[in-house]
């Protein structure tokens, strides 16, 4: 029996409809035998078509959970997704601050695939100030990145640019997904850091993926766990969603695909 393995943990929202969130983290850290940890920031009435409806425990059970996690199991990484407000920002940079993860993997949820608002407005200054300068890799995609930096990426070489601009608020490393810049050729995932960049590339699929954001996030969080390094760690799981919503199925009745998050064991 092995016991004692390092486990990852998602700080996120869950999502009742089982594609994205919580749930979508812990399919993930389990195909890449990792033990999955969680600790709930939010709870989504949420299906294939849509948020209809989102909850926000008391801060001090977000805490609780935390605390929970961090004083049994040995974690080796932290993957962030939706925390919905500046209050609950502030609890989890508290607890991380406290307890000193060796990597965090910062996914800035704010809008849902459908569109829905999954941040509120006071909460961006808080992301900027308490989260970004504990991420070990920030993982935003093209409109998350606009709020980030308050203008618009347009084209590849904003695109380039924008990495720089990223790093200088403070995160260790980037990971500017590629999906929604315009174009019919493969799609360019970007990575750096203050040493090494890389372009991650795929064939474009048309298909509009669920959790593809919260997959990609936790895999990098499980990559780490399992010892690679950050930018092997990056690569790796930009491979793994690409064949998961290359996989995926329709389960309700809305439009988009629902990953395959065991697609390799198949």
């Amino acid at each position: 029996m092995k016991d004692h393995s390092v486990a990852a943990l998602t700080i996120a929202g869950s999502d009742s409809g089982g594609g994205a969130g919580i749930q979508a983290d812990l399919k993930t850290f389990a195909a890449h035998g990792v033990f999955g940890l969680s600790a709930i920031a939010a709870l989504t009435a949420q299906n294939t078509r849509g948020v209809t409806a989102v909850h926000v425990p008391p801060v001090a059970f977000l805490r609780a959970q935390l605390d929970a996690c961090f004083d049994d199991f040995a974690i080796g990484a932290v993957k962030i997704g939706m925390l919905a407000n500046a209050e609950v920002i502030a609890a989890a940079a508290d607890a991380l601050l406290q307890h000193r993860p060796a990597a965090i993997v910062l996914d800035p949820v704010m809008v849902a695939t459908s569109g829905a608002k999954l941040l509120e407005d006071d909460a961006l200054a808080n992301l900027r100030t308490r989260l970004l300068p504990l991420a070990t890799v920030l993982t935003p995609n093209i409109p998350e990145a606009e709020l980030l930096l308050g203008h618009v990426i347009a084209d590849d070489a904003a695109a380039e640019a924008a990495l720089d601009e990223l790093l200088a608020l403070g995160v260790g490393a980037v990971l500017l997904k590629g999906g929604h810049l315009p174009g019919s050729g493969d799609m360019v995932d970007r990575y750096a850091d203050r040493q090494v960049r890389q372009h991650f590339t795929h064939p474009r699929l048309d298909l509009e993926g669920h959790g593809t954001g919260c997959t990609l996030a936790s895999a990098i969080a499980a990559n780490l766990c399992r010892g690679l390094a950050l930018p092997e760690a990056c690569h790796a799981a930009t491979d793994y969603v690409h064949g998961a919503l290359q996989n995926g199925t329709r389960p309700g009745r809305g439009d988009v695909v629902v990953l395959d998050h065991f697609w390799r064991s198949r």
